[in-house]
């Protein structure tokens, strides 16, 4: 499928290039087309557009809940910021990673024509996800316990505890949201679930206005209202793909078969989740490293501001992420390595490009962007300062969103996950340890052993993407060999 539009365009183009060379206008479009290949280029910002906006209405949905937990006074925003917090990197985290697994299995698999197994693999990855969804669950009932044994105010610690219980719901709904996006992203549908995720989180103001404001549950219904809206756009999504006849080929009912499947998912699964979450767990740390520091409330205030600004150009150079994820596996499924080379390297150069819009905004509106923050003039000030580092630990991180993509894309995953423990774990950390506490350099020791992490990462990965072997993994011999077992 894939491998036929490719050639239209190739064929298309050659017609038109002869024209613009009878204009005179020759030398200037075939300097371009060597600087970067413009239907690939199309083709993958108007995939990731989409997943951009899909992305940021799922993540809006806890994030709206907090702050309508905050407006109910300081202790209720101090325990719901922090639930979220732990939500995040305890759960939410792990639910996206899992369900990188489709993005190698559907994404090949799709390519390789095997239409029918990527309804298979989407109900053995929604297993997977709903059993650590029971063992989170069970994880989360101990918040408290487990905060205040990280130093954590009592007071905060019993509130976040209370905030994330009624939360818990929504982690097994969002689990099979990740799923679902990931099956429908891998066969390039991205369009429909903008609409499908963005209704669901319009829903949830008043969701969440009616419960806090209009129930006696008070501060409870500000998670439960989560809860609610994360099991409505679940349930969106798979009525959508249940009942669209679009999906015929690639969704063909409730199967056991599937459960023949669930270890060939978390061999894939498992890897997928240590690359997410080493990488969360990174930014936290640094976090809770700001507050052993003298003058902890101005250095976690700075660190904080930076780990958030980063997070919002993640985001955005998710959706090339996933266009990289999707382009990779399907072309290698089809059998074009050549094409999934070009692909790949389409998607690089986009993110540069992209990297360089997001630290030039940064580098001229920085003060404005910090007073979204805080009113203080010192903090404005020091984060003006810090604001050479950020932009250089964006410009890395951009890079490595892209080849994490990647790497999901081809199958990489378990190599991605020794490259996101030496780099962050053995080489950034001690860094910032370092620089941060023994040279004092606080603040902008802790973020420069950041970027050295960042830097090692985004190294090493672009070796295993240049130098590794690109061979096809054989996903339908892999197929039928399970299914001659079963």
């Amino acid at each position: 499928m894939l491998q036929n539009t490719s050639s239209d365009n190739a064929t298309a183009s050659t017609p038109l290039l002869e024209e613009d060379r009878n204009r005179g206008g020759g030398g200037c479009s075939s300097w371009w087309r060597k600087v970067l290949d413009v239907e690939e280029a199309k083709t993958q910002i108007l995939f990731s557009l989409p997943m951009i906006l899909t992305n940021f209405f799922y993540y809006a949905i806890p994030l709206v809940s907090v702050m309508f937990a905050g407006h109910l006074g300081h202790l209720e925003l101090a325990g719901a910021t922090l639930a979220n917090s732990w939500a995040i990197i305890s759960g939410i985290a792990l639910m996206t990673g899992l369900s990188g697994a489709l993005e190698t299995l559907c994404g090949q698999g799709f390519g390789a024509k095997e239409y029918r197994m990527l309804g298979i693999y989407l109900q053995a990855s929604c297993i997977t996800s709903f059993i650590f969804s029971i063992v989170v669950s069970i994880f989360w009932f101990y918040t408290e316990p487990i905060l205040i044994l990280l130093r954590q105010e009592p007071d905060v610690s019993k509130t976040a505890a209370l905030y994330i219980r009624y939360l818990i719901p929504g982690l097994f709904a969002f689990g099979f949201i990740q799923n679902i996006l990931r099956f429908l992203q891998t066969q390039s549908i991205v369009i429909p679930p903008v609409f499908l995720s963005a209704f669901p989180t319009a829903l949830h103001f008043g969701i969440a206005y009616a419960l806090v404001h209009r129930t006696s549950l008070g501060f409870k219904g500000a998670p439960l209202a989560a809860s609610v809206s994360l099991c409505i756009s679940m349930l969106l999504l798979a009525v959508y793909v249940i009942c669209s006849k679009r999906f015929g080929p690639t969704w063909q009912g409730f199967s056991f078969e599937s459960f023949s499947f669930i270890l060939a998912n978390l061999k894939l699964a498992l890897p997928s989740a240590a690359m997410v979450c080493l990488e969360y767990w990174a930014f936290e740390i640094l976090v809770l490293l700001a507050g052993l520091m003298p003058n902890s409330e101005l250095t976690t205030s700075l660190i904080a501001m930076c780990v958030n600004t980063e997070a919002i150009t993640y985001t955005i150079t998710y959706g090339l992420s996933a266009a990289a994820s999707t382009r990779v596996s399907n072309e290698f499924g089809a059998g074009n390595i050549d094409k999934a080379k070009i692909a790949m390297a389409v998607s690089l150069k986009l993110t540069v490009l992209l990297a360089l819009i997001v630290v030039s905004t940064l580098a001229f509106g920085h003060n404005i962007w910090a007073g979204f923050f805080s009113d203080s003039r010192e903090i404005i000030k020091e984060f003006a300062s810090l604001t050479p580092f950020l932009a250089i630990s964006i410009a890395f991180d951009s890079v490595q969103n892209v080849l994490s993509g990647v790497a999901r894309g081809r199958g990489w995953q378990h190599l991605a996950v020794y490259v996101n423990l030496a780099t962050f774990y053995f080489i950034g950390m001690p860094i910032a340890l370092l620089l941060g506490f023994k040279l004092k350099l606080y603040a902008r020791g802790l973020w420069i052993g950041l970027i050295c992490g960042l830097f090692a990462q985004t190294c090493t990965l672009l070796l295993i993407t240049f130098c590794r072997n690109w061979t096809k993994m054989d996903i339908p011999a892999m197929n039928r060999e399970i299914e001659t077992q079963v």
